[in-house]
């Protein structure tokens, strides 16, 4: 759960919630049901998404051992599965804790950059071409950490 409403739970015993604390429960709670949907979409989808990445990864880099194509399609879907469950506990600091710092070291021993970009390229286009832009924009943040810790770029562009 997002850690400032996590921590409005925590001090529940000791005082209210302010006005500005109970608006950001209320966006996260209308915001739900939106984030479960999208949520069950990825998790449903996630093997049609990521078939179409790998399809043109293979295109766009046919002399590349498949091993290594392999390796950043898997750390892919880590991270399309650990986005979105960041993207449905409203937590943006869930992939940082589970995930980044081993992301990091693997992109750093096996020099992938140049295919990790291409990767996060066909991801983002493929989820902007199946999402709303309101779930693109739910789920942006969370993927555009895991590329910006691969290859050194910032949000990804979704197109929709």
């Amino acid at each position: 759960m997002h850690p400032d409403i996590e921590a409005m739970f925590d001090e529940a015993e000791t005082r209210y919630l302010q006005p500005q604390e109970l608006n950001c429960l209320n966006h996260y709670v209308t915001s739900l049901p939106l984030r479960i949907e999208t949520y069950r979409y990825i998790r449903d989808q996630e093997i049609t998404i990521m078939q179409q990445v790998a399809e043109q990864l293979e295109t766009q880099f046919p002399k590349e051992n498949l091993l290594t194509l392999e390796r950043c399609l898997k750390n892919a879907l880590l991270v399309l599965r650990y986005s979105a469950m960041g993207m449905l506990l409203n937590d943006e600091t869930f992939l940082q804790r589970g995930l980044i710092n081993w992301l990091e070291g693997t992109a750093k021993a096996y020099r992938t950059e140049a295919i990790d970009q291409s990767l996060y390229e066909c991801l983002t286009k493929r989820l902007g071409e199946l999402l709303t832009m309101t779930q693109v924009e739910l789920l942006t943040p969370h993927l555009a950490l895991a590329q910006e810790t691969l290859v050194g770029q910032h949000k990804p562009q979704m197109t929709v």
